[in-house]
């Protein structure tokens, strides 16, 4: 009898162990319910994977309601959050050959940046991440765009003097080149930046100038057009423990729904452009974009200030800008 008891608690517990239900945490600071893509990309991985019943449900907690925008890196690594859309470069402290990531005119477009997932230069990029205790669940380049008040940024003389916010290192090296002084904050705090003064123009993601309304406090936006001088990896990381602790069915099932977020987003992705266009001429804003010639004036400024800098002070940032240039 004890022993047919003993059975029948071990059946019991191990039938308790296979239906115990995991939850994950995801976090970012992008909107919520709006229709940012970087929160939907999120959205869909908690959907799909919901729907694959495996014991696996993710709580998804937008608008840096749960962790600050530039510590959801730390955030992963010490168990706080399983999982984040995130911007790379903002771990670029810990780990600096993440800025190659927000480098300006690297990318240029979006099939080039899809066509640089699987390159080299991302296989090492990818290294670091995994070596840090991190991996990529879904890819995402982002075009970007830079507006100010008053008056519109074509020319690198059209920045002297002007405050200016910048997503990253590299970009911020490239302005003050030009004569820009640099303020640093998160996106989700540029709106009010802009409202109160405290700087006169932003470059960040064309998704985030939708999603933050800056329509409302940019006069003239600089549009992406044909040849984007911006483009930011912003992916979706999942803590390497977290995953790991995850049986067969949830590792296949998570994959799976992060393949299909990664599919929808390049879908959307050139659709970002768009509507932050449409956002801005709606709003009556000036939409510009810039020549052939403008763009080389600011690789040129870009090559003498945050291209010198990484090449010289990253290690192995040298070669990791040539193994960029090297995707054609």
């Amino acid at each position: 009898m004890r022993r047919a008891w003993l059975v029948l608690m071990g059946l019991v517990c191990a039938s308790a162990g296979a239906n115990a239900q995991i939850e994950l945490k995801a976090s970012h600071q992008f909107p919520g319910g709006k229709g940012d893509v970087r929160d939907e990309m999120v959205q869909i991985i908690a959907r799909e994977v919901e729907k694959a019943n495996v014991g696996l449900t993710i709580k998804v907690y937008p608008g840096a309601s749960l962790v600050k925008p530039t510590e959801q890196w730390n955030a992963m690594l010490k168990g706080q959050i399983d999982i984040s859309a995130f911007p790379l470069d903002y771990a670029s402290g810990r780990h600096p050959q993440f800025g190659a990531t927000l480098m300006p005119g690297l990318v240029l477009s979006h099939e080039r940046a899809r066509r640089l997932n699987d390159s080299p230069f991302m296989k090492e990029i990818k290294k670091i991440i995994e070596d840090a205790g991190i991996i990529v669940l879904a890819d995402a380049w982002l075009a970007g765009a830079f507006g100010a008040k008053g008056k519109c940024i074509l020319e690198p003389a059209d920045v002297k003097g002007l405050k200016i916010r910048s997503a990253g290192a590299t970009f911020a090296e490239m302005w003050a080149g030009a004569g820009a002084s640099i303020v640093q904050i998160p996106s989700n705090e540029v709106y009010s930046a802009l409202q109160t003064g405290v700087a006169d123009a932003t470059d960040t993601s064309t998704a985030s100038f939708v999603s933050f309304r800056l329509y409302e406090q940019i006069d003239c936006i600089t549009a992406p057009g044909d040849t984007a001088l911006w483009f930011m990896y912003e992916p979706v990381l999942m803590s390497k423990r977290s995953f790991e602790r995850l049986d067969a069915k949830q590792k296949d099932a998570l994959l799976a729904a992060a393949k299909k977020s990664e599919d929808y987003f390049f879908a959307e992705s050139k659709k970002l452009d768009e509507q932050m266009v449409e956002a801005f001429q709606k709003a009556g804003k000036k939409v510009v974009t810039l020549s052939p010639e403008q763009v080389q004036k600011w690789r040129d400024i870009a090559w003498q200030t945050s291209y010198k800098t990484f090449s010289e002070q990253v290690p192995g940032g040298k070669a990791l800008i040539e193994k960029a240039l090297a995707v054609n």
